[in-house]
Order: structure tokens, then sequence, then C-alpha cells
């Protein structure tokens, strides 16, 4: 196996990171937190539970970085996040616009969170593959991207728990780890050549698809038949499968294919949620225009920053770092995500909205910029923080701006102060925990 070695961030590194958590604003906290002053040593304390952010904000200043120190356990933190912060927002413009329907009915919080989960298996079965295949799958590194994977699995177990009953919550959590352990055996045998080994992993995957179009068909009462249920799982098998091939084959490809496989899955919780909530006589239209934006929003600021964490990756573990035709591929495909929500923006409060969020966009990547690159000097950090800080302010005003007050600028710019500590946390754990093979 390759020698594993930290490496230190750099700018480049840094203006990547900074596109994860531009609109962060809302609530969510790791179960451990790690606070570290400027570019310098951490120390671990507890963190309050999310209905405590309040009280949990108020005990750090708000240019004061916070992490865990696990990569892999950040992201998800981080991501975790933006679904909340697309509900605020969604809510901010449906009423600002008088966008027809219900941002927080029932099934429009279910077509949400089935968005957010099922995107984030991608993700971090992206990651996980990756990273199986920088530090080897029997690495400690790999079991810390799989742990985390497991979780989001837990998660999506829970969910569908909570409409059919515990009992098929734990039978969906068989099933799923099982087709999970069947993509693992994939990467494996295709990273190692072995043809036998990798068609026995997609016979596996495609007697999955049938075990669980037989699954979903039965817990909805017919409203998602099996046929349709396992068509969309075959998708699924193929997009993501791609994404593998790239992978191994590292292919500067890779990117757009993980991209692609996300959004499929991001419309295909769509269609579970439709069927589910008929089932379920669940209150509400999943697919009514509030709803649709609430699901819209939150893939796309979810995948902001999974997409950065895969570029953030591939910069740590390709040879050649951020010059690395690998890495210059993730971040065009972050970029083509990045350009998506500013779009989003224009289409809700027009064109030149779109390009003033942009504007201010990389106007606070360059202070995360400016960050990164005053290791040693606590000064010029010091300074970044302050001038992200100031940003917060702007960007306040920019959306209580663009929603004719219904996004008060100050409790925009309160939940900002999550942002700064975050990513300048991220940035120093970043530079600590994520390794190169050399």
């Amino acid at each position: 196996m390759s020698t594993i070695r930290p490496i230190r961030p750099t700018a480049t590194l840094a203006a990547a990171l900074a596109l994860t958590l531009g609109l962060a604003a809302c609530s969510g906290s790791a179960e451990e937190a790690t606070t570290t002053s400027p570019q310098g040593e951490a120390t671990t304390s507890e963190s309050a539970a999310p209905t405590q952010e309040g009280m949990d904000m108020a005990e750090h200043s708000a240019v004061e970085p916070v992490s865990t120190g696990d990569p892999f356990a950040d992201a998800r933190t981080a991501a975790q996040h933006m679904p909340e912060t697309a509900a605020t927002l969604a809510t901010g413009f449906v009423t600002a616009l008088e966008i027809p329907g219900s941002v927080d009915s029932d099934a429009a919080v279910l077509r949400a969170n089935l968005t957010a989960l099922l995107q984030e298996h991608v993700y971090l079965a992206g990651i996980a593959v990756a990273t199986a295949y920088a530090a080897g799958p029997d690495s400690a590194e790999f079991e810390a991207a799989a742990a985390t994977l497991d979780e989001n699995s837990v998660a999506l177990s829970e969910a569908v728990g909570s409409l059919a009953g515990e009992e098929q919550g734990a039978a969906f959590l068989e099933l799923w780890r099982e087709h999970i352990g069947y993509f693992v055996d994939y990467a494996v045998a295709v990273q190692g050549g072995d043809t036998a080994a990798r068609d026995e992993a997609l016979a596996d995957l495609d007697g999955y698809t049938g075990e669980a179009g037989a699954f979903f068909e039965q817990v909805s009462g017919g409203e998602l038949p099996a046929a349709d249920i396992a068509s969309s799982l075959q998708m699924h098998v193929t997009t993501l499968t791609a994404a593998i091939d790239g992978l191994a084959a590292g292919s500067p490809e890779a990117y757009d294919a993980l991209r692609a496989a996300a959004g499929h899955v991001v419309e295909a919780a769509g269609v579970l949620a439709t069927g589910l909530a008929t089932a379920t006589g669940t209150e509400g239209d999943p697919n009514d225009e509030a709803a649709t934006l609430r699901a819209e929003l939150t893939a796309a600021l979810q995948e902001h920053v999974y997409l950065a964490s895969v570029a953030v990756f591939t910069a740590y573990t390709a040879e050649g770092g951020t010059d690395s035709e690998a890495f210059q591929a993730a971040a065009a495909t972050l970029d083509a995500n990045t350009v998506a929500l500013s779009e989003a923006v224009g289409a809700l409060a027009g064109e030149e909205q779109g390009d003033a969020f942009m504007a201010l966009w990389r106007e606070h990547i360059g202070y995360f910029v400016d960050y990164a690159g005053a290791a040693g000097d606590d000064e010029a950090a010091q300074t970044a923080l302050t001038e992200l800080d100031g940003y917060r302010g702007e960007a306040g005003a920019f959306f209580e701006e663009i929603s004719a007050g219904e996004l008060p600028a100050d409790a925009v710019a309160e939940g900002l102060a999550m942002h700064v500590q975050t990513l300048a946390g991220a940035i120093d754990s970043l530079g600590a925990a994520l390794v190169q093979a050399g």
C-alpha cells in the first residue's frame, strides 16, 4: 500500500472549499466539535444539540473556527446544514413572490428529506470509493468513510420506518446495506481488473433492483409499482457504476458522472415521495411549486458541499495536487453547480440579482483563501476572519433585499456565523486529517 502522509491546504484548495457553505445559515452541529484559534492548535469540546444552537453560538465567537477533525464527518455535518437553509430560503421566496403551494406541508418535508438523503447516499458512496482507491479498502481512512456512509443508511431506514413501520424500516436497512456491499465489491473488482468478480457484483446489483422494487410496491400499497422502481434503481446502478469506473481509471469524466448519478436519485426522490405520500395519506402535495422549490434548493445547496468535498479530496490524493487534471476536472464539476445556483437565484430575483449573488459569493471566497494562505501568520489569519465577519452583514443585506424583507438581514447574518465557524474549521481540519498517497 502507498505511504500515507498529511499535507497542508493551499489557497486553491481553500477556494474550492469556500464554495461549500456560502448559504449555510441554519441549525445543526456535530456531536463533538474542535475549536481552533486562527491557524492554531485544536482543542475538543462537546457541542450543544441542534435545538440549542443559539446557546452554542453564544459560546463561540462568530469568527472562531470549529470542527471535529474527521473530514468525512465534517463533510456530512456541513451538508446537513443545507436542507434547513433551503427551507428557510424557500419560505422567504415563496412569501415574497407569492409562489403557490406549501413549503412546510408534510408532503413537502418528505420530498425534501428524501432528496437530501438519497443525494447524500450517492456522494458519500463516491467519497468512500475514492478513499478506498487512495488509501486502500482495508485502511482506517476507508473505514471512517464507510462509517459516515452507513450513518446515511440508518437515517434513510428511519425515514422509511417512520412511514411504513419499524419492522419495514429494519428490512429496508438490511436490503440497503446489502446493495452498498455489492457496490464495494464492484469497486474493488474494477480496480483489480477482476472481470469475473465485477460481473458477479453487477449480477448481485441486478438482483437487488428486483428485491427493492418488490419492497417499495409492498410498503406503498401498490402506489410504487415494482417494475417502475426496479427500472429506476437499474439507472442508479448504471450511473453510479459509471462514476466508479471513472474513478478507478483516473478519468477526469468521473466527477461529472458522479454528479449525474446524484441528479438521478434527486429525481427518484420526487417519485418515491409522491407514491409514499399518496399511500400514507400524507398532508400536502410534494409536487406543488413551493414544495418543488424547497426540494430543488435542497439538492443544489447540499450538492455544493459534497462536490466541494470531492474536489478537496481529489486535490489531496491526486498526483500533482491542485495542478492535476483530476483536480481541475473536479473543480469544473463543482463550478457547474455554482453556476446553477446563481442561475436559480436569478430566476427568482432577476438576472441582475443573480449576478450580484455571484460577485458577493466570489468576494467571500477570497477571504477564505486569505485565511488558508495565512498559515503561521496569526495576524493575517485574524484579518481574514474579520473580513468574513463583515461578509455576514453584506450577505444578510443582500437576502433581505431580494426577499423584500422576508429574510431579515440580522437573522441571515447570525445564521452565517455557523458558516464562518464551520468552514474555517474545515480548512484547519482538512490540512491535518486529509491524506495524500505518495
